[in-house]
């Protein structure tokens, strides 16, 4: 039976998985958590972008839905 070398290197995807792209849009999995910097539940997101809290979203396509990047940064800057 042969050994097989352990991985040692922290995982990184935790801390690489809340960064944004520079430019372009989001989709709801990249802003909320666990996988997006912003620890609210799609319900209270969605509550959030009707009482005008959070940013409207735009229609990539008739099921697609994302935010412009830049319009989630400025959230995250607005609660900091």
């Amino acid at each position: 039976m042969a050994l097989q070398s352990i991985d040692a290197r922290p995982n990184t995807d935790f801390a690489t998985s809340h960064q944004l792209p520079q430019a372009g849009f989001v989709r709801l999995p990249g802003i909320l958590a666990p996988n997006g910097p912003i620890p609210v539940s799609r319900s209270t997101w969605w509550a959030g972008i009707k009482d005008g809290r959070y940013p409207k979203p735009v229609k990539l396509g008739q099921r697609i839905t994302a935010w412009r990047v830049e319009d989630i940064r400025a959230l995250i800057s607005e609660a900091a």
